[in-house]
C-alpha cells in the first residue's frame, strides 16, 4: 500500500492545488489530514520542484503575516490538464480493481 500512496502524491499534491495556492507546510499538512498520507514536509518540496519544472505548478513569493515570506504554490493551467487527466486515470484504476475484488469468492 505504500507504494500505492507514494505513486498517488502527485495527483493528491495537485488536487489540493486546485483548491488555491497553498505553501509547502500547507499542503504537507494537508495530507496528513488523510488517513494514511502522513508525510514530511522536507518530502514536498521536491515533488513541488520536479512540478514546476514540468510545468504544473507555479509559484511566488509572499509576505507572511507571521515570520518571512512563504512560497505559495499554484496550479498552472498545464496542471489542471495534468490533474483531469490523472483523476481519470485513478478512477479507471480504482474501478478496475473494485472489479476484482467483487469477482473474488470470499470477498477479500
Amino acid at each position: 500500500m505504500a507504494q500505492i500512496r507514494r505513486g498517488a502524491l502527485d495527483l493528491c499534491i495537485l488536487a489540493i492545488l486546485s483548491h488555491g495556492k497553498r505553501y509547502g507546510y500547507d499542503i504537507a499538512h494537508a495530507l496528513s489530514e488523510a488517513e494514511g498520507f502522513v508525510i514530511k514536509e522536507g518530502t514536498i518540496y521536491p515533488l513541488l520542484s520536479r512540478m514546476m519544472g514540468e510545468g504544473y505548478v507555479a509559484a511566488e513569493w509572499q509576505p507572511s503575516p507571521q515570520g518571512p515570506q512563504r512560497k505559495y504554490y499554484t496550479l498552472t493551467k498545464l496542471g489542471e490538464a495534468r490533474l483531469a487527466a490523472m483523476r481519470a486515470e485513478w478512477q479507471r484504476f480504482t474501478r478496475d480493481v473494485d472489479r476484482l475484488f467483487e469477482g473474488s469468492e470470499d470477498g477479500s
